[in-house]
């Protein structure tokens, strides 16, 4: 009886090995569908185009949570063979190419998949029975009317609900900011900036589009009692307005 324990224990030891080898099987093949879904993901958003959050409709939002939730199960899930979810996943991403595609060649199908925009507001007017046919309550229009620094509605002219549920609004004449064409003032040109110094380092291509040089931009440095490039984080400058921005290193700040 006294050999037992020993038995047991070798038992439980081989037992032990066994599943470690198991979870570092299973923490490899979670390691490798990882990698597939994760460059499989990268493919499709290229192929897929760019649009930012705020301008997906709600319908390419749940395709969005439905790619990446297939995605997710590609990744972890091991009790099924991976090859069915990646098929899974090159299908949808496929349906939403082709609907992108019909959607640009078609107005009507582009109306049925993302909708078109309906008005909430119209000279002045609360339309209730469009914003009942929406389900948009009076709450989200007011909501979203403050987001715009609307506070008023007596302001409100128009205002469009579009696809992506954002708001669109367009105030009564006698409360539209005031334009230079108002003013009958023309204003100069705008342009972009160059970045010349940028951690520290100088951007002689950049100096060359500024139309500068490095002299310049020492002169520009000591009149600011700046020694060095190196005490400057960054340094842009805009040619057609002659504006220079230099942020340095350490700021004096109290």
């Amino acid at each position: 009886m006294i050999p037992l324990p020993k038995i047991v224990y070798e038992i439980d030891s081989k037992s032990y090995i066994t599943d470690e080898v198991l979870t570092l099987n299973e923490a490899l093949v979670v390691f490798v569908r990882s990698l597939i879904a994760f460059f499989t993901l990268l493919i499709l958003a290229r192929m897929l185009g760019k649009q930012q959050i705020s301008q997906l409709t709600f319908f390419d939002y749940v395709l969005g949570i439905t790619i990446g939730s297939i995605a997710a199960t590609l990744s972890v899930d091991l009790s099924s063979r991976a090859w069915p979810h990646w098929i899974g996943l090159l299908t949808w991403a496929a349906a939403v190419y082709i609907s992108q595609l019909i959607s640009v060649h078609s107005k009507k199908a582009d109306r049925y998949l993302a909708g078109k925009p309906a008005i909430v507001i119209m000279n002045g007017q609360i339309m209730e029975k469009t914003m009942r046919k929406l389900r948009y309550t009076t709450s989200d229009l007011l909501e979203e009317l403050r987001r715009k620094d609307i506070f008023d509605l007596n302001r409100v002219g128009f205002a469009v609900l579009e696809t992506n549920g954002q708001l669109s609004v367009l105030l009564k004449p006698q409360y539209q900011p005031v334009t230079p064409s108002d003013l009958k003032i023309t204003p100069a040109n705008g342009g972009l900036s160059n970045e010349l110094i940028y951690n520290g380092l100088v951007i002689e291509e950049n100096l060359a589009k500024a139309g500068v040089d490095r002299i310049w931009l020492e002169q520009q440095l000591r009149a600011q009692n700046i020694n060095s490039t190196d005490e400057v984080y960054i340094a842009s400058y805009d040619a057609d307005s002659g504006s220079l921005y230099i942020d340095k290193f350490k700021d004096n700040l109290t």
